[in-house]
């Protein structure tokens, strides 16, 4: 039985059962990774989750799911169940708190757990991280690492760190760019949660030009592509991806919004860069040095994004339309 009423995306090539450790299972895109892999694969999964009440889907009794309660700041505790894994999904992260948690959490306790598996059993670590820390040639992006939020400096280091570990040639790093996801069986991503609020602003950002890029992606769509690369693991050594549809300007996307609510683009006013200056120093407002940087580069884009058409699967959510569509957002 299906775990929701998402439509499913072709499965990739079956392969025999894997033991599967994931962490951030409990979030948004850990939802959508738990359901594709028990509804794709014949995998068995270890969940390592602080507050199990936080899973949404219907796991109990689930012979295939481990649910394991605990957090990386005391990873050590799984020790031997990490010693049997033949794949680790490391999608957890610390948001918040103070300086000191975020890089211990982000950075040292996700080596840990690395260092932990067996290289000799293990095949594959798939690492999240966040493509804010790459510039557009997907190479680091050195004011992430000076500047960013205490977030992107320790994904940014543990990035560094990768090549002195050991299962390095068998880790695969995803850079998710802007995610969104969410249902009523899962958590919505931080973003999606405010996607209807800005609907609501359409009928005044319409008439408004800016220059700028970004790409999305649906967690639907990332799962997706997180089953694929469970069963398909490198055969040539440590790999990148970034996670997203085809990039889009801010003018694309404010057009495509616009025509799908009905509400067509009859003229825009240019939005310049030396005009958002004045505007903060006139209404004096306090920005971090790296929200700055943010206004001043604009153009968050980066080459050869995948999705699940780039391996052959159907994507879930490609367009900017069918993005409004999923979120209850109704054309007119």
């Amino acid at each position: 039985m299906s775990l929701s009423n998402q439509p499913s995306s072709p499965l990739p090539q079956q392969s025999v059962a894997k033991r599967i450790f994931i962490t951030g299972a409990s979030g948004c895109i850990g939802h959508y990774i738990v359901e594709a892999l028990l509804e794709g694969t014949p995998h068995e999964l270890f969940l390592l989750v602080r507050d199990p009440g936080r899973l949404k889907l219907p796991l109990q009794g689930n012979p295939r799911v481990h649910i394991l309660q605990g957090d990386l700041g005391h990873i050590d505790r799984f020790a031997e169940v990490l010693a049997t894994v033949d794949v680790a999904v490391l999608a957890a992260a610390c948001w918040g708190g103070s300086e000191q948690t975020v890089f211990d959490i982000n950075l040292n306790r996700n080596v840990d757990l690395i260092n932990l598996l067996d290289p000799q059993r293990c095949e594959q670590v798939i690492y999240f991280s966040t493509a804010s820390i790459l510039d557009r040639q997907n190479q680091p992006l050195p004011e992430a690492g000076e500047i960013g939020t205490d977030y992107i400096r320790s994904k940014y280091e543990c990035h560094r760190h990768l090549p002195e570990l050991a299962l390095y040639p068998k880790i695969t790093t995803v850079f998710p760019t802007l995610v969104f996801g969410g249902d009523k069986d899962k958590p919505y991503s931080f973003i999606s949660a405010g996607l209807a609020d800005v609907t609501k602003w359409l009928g005044l950002i319409r008439f408004l030009k800016a220059d700028g890029g970004f790409h999305f992606a649906h967690a639907q769509d990332i799962a997706w592509v997180i089953r694929y690369l469970v069963d398909h693991p490198s055969q040539g050594g440590y790999r990148e991806y970034v996670l997203g549809n085809p990039a889009l300007t801010v003018n694309q996307a404010v057009q495509e919004a616009s025509a799908y609510v009905g509400k067509p683009v009859v003229f825009r006013i240019p939005l310049s860069l030396w005009l958002a200056d004045v505007i903060i120093r006139v209404f004096r407002i306090q920005m971090a040095p790296w929200d700055y940087f943010c206004v001043r580069y604009r153009h968050f884009v980066y080459a050869n994004a995948v999705n699940p058409a780039t391996f052959g699967l159907q994507p879930y959510c490609p367009t900017l339309a069918d993005l409004l569509r999923v979120h209850g957002v109704m054309p007119r």
